[in-house]
């Protein structure tokens, strides 16, 4: 089933108010839905945005579609970005496979010398960066809501 992240309109005439949704793409605009995930106000300034990060992140990963508006909702909410973060971590973690027991030496070693220990320290830091990100988006959201 291909399924899309799109926006579904809610409100009343003349003042729009949306749900961020996935639905399969055959499903009509406002018709029948997989699961909600946000929710979308333009109306006040600046724009309010109630997201289920997680959900979204899965969606994401999973290879929902999203509209454009939606890419951009979630581009500004740091979706794309985990999920850029997240594979680099995987492509690290998959690295780690080629490592093999050394029994003379009772210790790991690569095949690949010092390299693994260059990516070791790239996880670190996008670890690092990962964790500024989150804690700076966190009290940007606790700023705005005083």
């Amino acid at each position: 089933m291909a399924t899309k992240i799109r926006l579904q309109r809610r409100g009343r005439k003349s003042y729009a108010f949306y749900s961020i949704v996935i639905a399969d793409v055959r499903a009509p605009r406002d018709g029948k839905f997989t699961e909600k995930i946000g929710t979308y106000n333009p109306n006040t300034n600046p724009a309010t945005v109630d997201l289920k990060f997680d959900r979204a992140l899965y969606w994401v990963e999973a290879g929902a579609q999203p509209t454009d508006t939606v890419r951009n909702i979630l581009s500004n909410e740091g979706v794309y970005l985990m999920k850029h973060l997240r594979g680099g971590v995987r492509r690290v973690l998959l690295m780690r496979l080629p490592l093999r027991l050394n029994s003379r030496l009772g210790r790991a070693t690569s095949r690949r010398g010092s390299r693994l220990s260059k990516q070791r320290r790239l996880l670190t830091l996008k670890l690092l960066l990962l964790l500024v990100w989150t804690l700076r988006r966190k009290l940007m959201k606790r700023s705005l809501r005083k």
